[in-house]
């Protein structure tokens, strides 16, 4: 039977960061689906925005849904950190990559505040911004800009970076691993951040190199 205790167990911690990961796994997935769109041209990215303005009051909800479960993450993300650092205070003199650790778990904590620095400037040019524009336009005039694209183009890459070695260590900590599936899932979970990160990296070098871009 689970009790507080276990809730509160590091366990029990990384359970939770990984069922917050996996909501945002999903959101990513349907957003990756819903940005691509863009490749099919002006009309196309525009008639999925006027389809998501469609839901009305169900927007903000997932929205307020969306925060909640994004500060819950970065907040269990920051105490595994801590209680992590606070369990191995000394450092060892050399660093070596042993017991799996991958470029992706090494970074997490880097690519975590990269993303949340993303997620701020995006919410200022697409969220609380001029609405007056289309959103293919919008996108346009926005990841044309050069400091703006090539940001993006870095962001996104640090998404793939977190999200290669989160969607893995997801499976690890619901339990979902076995020797004879494992290799299955590690491909699963690269394909995954591969398909999203392209997909997400793929805009703004489009934005930034064709002129004729969601035009």
């Amino acid at each position: 039977m689970v009790n507080n205790k276990t809730f509160l167990s590091s366990v029990g911690k990384k359970i939770f960061m990984s069922l917050t990961g996996l909501f945002l796994s999903l959101f990513l997935v349907v957003h990756a689906l819903g940005n691509s769109t863009t490749f099919w041209g002006r009309e196309s990215f525009n008639s999925y925005a006027a389809h998501l303005h469609s839901l009305g009051p169900l927007i903000p909800f997932f929205e307020i849904v969306l925060l909640t479960v994004f500060l819950i993450h970065i907040f269990l993300g920051i105490t595994l950190f801590l209680e992590n650092n606070d369990a191995r205070p000394i450092r060892y003199s050399v660093s070596k990559a042993s017991g799996g650790r991958t470029p992706g778990s090494r970074t997490m904590p880097y690519t975590g505040i990269i993303i949340l620095l993303f997620i701020g400037v995006h919410l200022a040019n697409f969220h609380f911004t001029d609405h007056s524009l289309p959103i293919a336009e919008l996108v346009k005039n926005t990841l044309s800009t050069p400091i703006y694209g090539l940001f993006y183009i870095i962001a996104m890459a640090a998404l793939a970076l977190h999200i290669s070695h989160g969607l893995w260590s997801l499976f690890q900590s619901l339990g979902v691993n076995h020797p004879k599936y494992d290799g299955l899932l590690k491909n699963g979970s690269l394909t995954l951040t591969v398909l999203l990160s392209g997909i997400f990296i793929l805009i703004p070098i489009c934005a930034l190199t064709l002129a004729n871009f969601l035009m």
